[in-house]
């Protein structure tokens, strides 16, 4: 049985990354996909930088996202992390960050930062936490411009809520805002699932190409992209759930595993695919509406440690 892209797609992710490593898997290419480009570069023991660029119509048709840029930061052992590895993932995410702000905004252009979620729900409270956190310049600059630096960029914040709290798209709301504050760059920061269980709140993705919240976890809401808002959109994502399915595919992966490597494997062992498993699985669960998502028992502890990356690494690439 072979992988069609549509199947590929099945598998809840909001990560380009992922989804190039499915794609390429489900395909059998062991080089890269026509009309994406990948970089990797590995920072110390514990940070890893993969971007991935989508470059034409064929790369956005094999992966499902949009032309642009797509970096992934993996960051190991964020549970245990202590300030020192706090610190060095978020000079990573600095980097990558400032480096698509430059290339969209000049040094002094205005940029709002918005949060999305819920604060009151741990796995959805990413986007408000690192709005808490955010060195905010707007009004400072109009109201006492003296404690600043000369140079200071206007940077302002809001943490819009969800559409179940306030009856209004997060795209209505920020429409709003564009138009009376005229900011030239929105940065938004939000809650992503993952096809992987060690990747949650463990990795940052960044996009030059906006976002479309809840897509990774079936409750799509209208899109923040230029098209919508009118002015470039940086999303900056970590994923936070799982699908059940995704957890009962990845512990039959390792039981399937153990089963061959003390030679007991047979004939349905062999032919299993990854694909199948998922699916059979899947299959099971969602009649019974039991293909829930799924966020691990540590995820306060993440969250504050990925907030703090995040916003850090915010606060640095919109400064100089």
């Amino acid at each position: 049985m072979k992988w069609s892209v549509k199947f590929m797609m099945n598998f809840r992710t909001d990560l380009a990354l992922e989804r190039r490593d499915l794609y390429r898997k489900a395909n059998n290419i062991a080089n890269e996909i026509n009309g994406l480009e990948t970089q990797e570069e590995t920072i110390g023991e514990n940070v890893k930088v993969t971007r991935v660029k989508v470059l034409n119509e064929e790369g956005e048709q094999a992966i499902g996202k949009k032309k642009g840029s797509y970096i992934t930061i993996d960051i190991k052992d964020l549970k245990i992390a202590g300030e020192d590895e706090i610190q060095k993932a978020s000079e990573a995410v600095t980097k990558e960050l400032k480096a698509l702000i430059g290339n969209l905004v000049a040094d002094q252009d205005d940029i709002l930062v918005v949060g999305l979620g819920n604060l009151y729900v741990t796995p959805d409270a990413l986007g408000p936490k690192v709005i808490q956190d955010i060195d905010i310049t707007r009004h400072l600059l109009t109201y006492m411009p003296e404690v600043l630096e000369q140079g200071t960029r206007p940077v302002s914040a809001v943490s819009p809520g969800v559409l179940g709290t306030t009856g209004i798209e997060t795209v209505e709301i920020l429409k709003g805002i564009v138009d009376n504050i005229h900011p030239k760059l929105i940065i938004v920061i939000d809650a992503l699932a993952s096809r992987s269980i060690e990747r949650i709140s463990s990795t940052v993705q960044i996009a030059d190409t906006g976002i479309v919240p809840g897509a990774g976890v079936g409750n799509t809401r209208k899109e923040l992209t230029i098209d919508t808002l009118g002015i470039p959109v940086i999303a900056i994502g970590v994923p936070t759930v799982v699908e059940a399915a995704t957890i009962a595919a990845d512990s039959l992966e390792l039981f399937i595993n153990k089963v061959q490597e003390e030679g007991h494997s047979n004939e349905f062992l062999n032919q299993l695919k990854e694909e199948d498993k998922y699916q059979m699985i899947k299959e099971i669960l969602a009649p019974e509406d039991y293909n829930f998502i799924v966020t691990p028992k540590e995820i306060d502890e993440l969250i504050e440690n990925m907030s703090s990356v995040v916003a850090r690494g915010i606060n640095f690439a919109t400064q100089k």
